[in-house]
């Protein structure tokens, strides 16, 4: 528990990471079987950072 000054640190990373975690949680409970890894690939978003990456 943080202490009640308001000097809780955030790492943006880290809070990035937990919220692609539950995206991937709640697309595999979603599924009817096994993800792809297409499909892996979609909820993470890799084609878009992918596209970002060759435009810079």
């Amino acid at each position: 528990m943080a202490p009640v000054g308001g000097t809780a640190v955030q790492d943006h990373v880290a809070l990035a990471e937990i919220e692609l975690c539950g995206d991937l949680i709640i697309a595999a409970s979603a599924a009817q079987d096994r993800l792809s890894l297409e499909s892996i690939d979609e909820v993470l978003k890799v084609a878009e950072e992918r596209d970002a990456s060759n435009r810079a």
